[in-house]
């Protein structure tokens, strides 16, 4: 085993992994990357299939970003901002504020955009969890200070929401496997139902060989729900004081898609019934599931920058009170995450100092120059027409080849927003029974991948595609071709297995 990896193995404790299975084998050890291409310690080559954990939007070793942080680092690579401001993050700021700006209703959908707050603030910090840990804060003192201080702020969230690690980010979250542990340190958020089309006890169409979404029988009992939700926790007499969403798609939850028309209902209902809302768009933010394509085909090759918006709350004409942003912020490159809010928000914080208004929350890393210096470069390469275009193309070519997987039994549903693609195995698409988890199917599938040269992550028994931007339709397709090759290998083999061949 090469020297890195032995020093990975005595001292590095990994996220989200049981290490006794992890200190097993010899990991992979990246040392480089170009594009979409890693590089690992023995000169094996991987196409990153999830962007580095979802994060690298341009790919590695983007030239533009390079550049600008080389520019950076001649003046300066971080200096406080707690009594200090800096260039390069004021001006992040208010590309961040251009880009949040609700571009009107979405079509056909009664709501006024001129009713809707505005954002208009951008508190800085370090990652996903922060970024939602400082709206909930903010959210809970609004509350508060406008009910009252004898209010008692209560949230509402999904069912099966992740909104992150930090203690108040993880009391929002519903996936029992990740929270359970820590019960004992968590404040109680309610739970609704979320849009799980696939698996809906409401979705009278019977299995078939489709995303879920375009087939569905219901009568949105889904928003129902959330409207029972609310109006419950009104007439006990203090509404919610904000509705938690990851919009058009919940990530750890198994890659859940919205169908269209989900969110902009339930955001209406929520601001009827008194509750703020906060959009968690760690995952979905800059261009990730918004491309400008629907859930029946991409985006128009005549579409401008102007017409493709970069947030998913934005594409569905929804304009919350806070929106949390992190992951691609910065490209991939560095962490960095931003919550922005409204100027009511920010005025509830304003007073005279001795009377401690202020918010009292910050991070030693808050507007950092390299990052927001990241950040500049990646938003205006989003915006040029170059990588609207690319976008479109790769969510074509995606959208095209994940058809060649109906074919195979064990697929249940293919799911795709934007260029985020999640593929659920399960024993038999005819009855929709899923594995179970001790069968590790997903992440056995995600071995046999990289054995192929595709590196990307289960959720459960969820495969997840989500490139980078720069990715190639050849590149695209190969990450298509090695999944099919790897669930085909993976389950024949428990199949064998199972009647003793083996």
């Amino acid at each position: 085993m090469p020297s890195l990896a032995q020093l990975d193995h005595a001292h590095v404790w990994h996220p989200f992994t049981q290490m006794k299975d992890w200190l097993r084998r010899e990991p992979v050890v990246i040392t480089s990357g170009r594009g979409a291409v890693l590089c690992d310690a023995r000169g094996r080559e991987y196409l990153d299939a999830n962007s580095s954990i979802w994060t690298n939007l341009h790919g590695h070793q983007n030239a533009s970003i390079n550049a600008a942080l080389r520019r950076q680092l001649k003046r300066i690579a971080h200096s406080s901002a707690l009594g200090l401001a800096n260039e390069p993050a004021s001006r992040l700021a208010g590309q961040l504020v251009k880009i949040a700006a609700c571009r009107g209703p979405r079509p056909g959908h009664p709501s006024s955009a001129s009713t809707r707050p505005l954002l208009q603030k951008v508190f800085f910090s370090d990652d996903g969890s922060t970024a939602v840990e400082v709206a909930l804060k903010l959210a809970y003192e609004f509350t508060r200070r406008m009910r009252g201080p004898k209010a008692r702020p209560r949230f509402l969230s999904l069912r099966g929401a992740y909104h992150g690690d930090t203690v108040g980010a993880v009391s929002l979250g519903h996936i029992d496997l990740f929270h359970k542990a820590f019960a004992g340190l968590l404040f109680k958020a309610d739970e609704v139902m979320a849009p799980y089309c696939y698996r809906c006890p409401f979705n009278r169409a019977k299995p078939g060989r489709a995303d879920a979404r375009t087939t569905r029988q219901c009568h949105w009992e889904c928003v129902g729900k959330v409207e029972q939700a609310l109006a419950g926790q009104k007439k006990r007499g203090e509404p919610y004081a904000a509705f938690v969403f990851e919009p058009l798609m919940q990530g750890a939850a198994g890659m859940i898609p919205q169908p269209s028309g989900w969110l902009p209902q339930v955001t209406d209902l929520a601001r009827a019934h008194g509750a703020l809302l906060i959009a968690d768009e760690v995952m979905t933010g800059f261009g990730r599931v918004s491309t400008g394509g629907t859930e029946s085909g991409p985006l128009s090759r005549k579409a401008t920058p102007a017409r493709t918006p970069l947030t998913a709350c934005s594409s569905e004409g929804v304009q919350p009170d806070f929106l949390c942003l992190a992951k691609g912020l910065t490209g991939g490159y560095l962490p960095m995450a931003a919550t922005l809010t409204t100027q009511a928000v920010f005025d509830a914080f304003l007073g005279e100092y001795e009377e401690f208004k202020t918010f009292f929350h910050g991070h030693s890393y808050t507007g950092n120059q390299l990052g927001a210096a990241a950040g500049l470069a990646s938003i205006k390469l989003l915006e040029s027409r170059g990588s609207v275009t690319a976008r479109a193309r790769l969510q074509a070519v995606l959208e095209e080849s994940l058809k060649s997987l109906w074919a195979l039994p064990n697929i249940g549903d293919i799911r795709q927003t934007g260029l985020v693609a999640g593929v659920e195995l399960v024993k038999d698409w005819r009855t929709r029974e899923p594995f179970l988890l001790r069968e590790r199917m997903g992440a056995r599938v995600c071995e046999a991948m990289a054995r192929r040269g595709v590196l990307t992550r289960p959720i459960g028994n969820v495969i997840v595609l989500m490139p980078p931007y720069c990715t190639t339709p050849g590149q695209a397709r190969r990450m298509v071709e090695v999944l099919h090759e790897s669930v085909e290998e993976t389950v024949a083999h428990k199949v064998r297995a199972f009647r003793g061949e083996l």
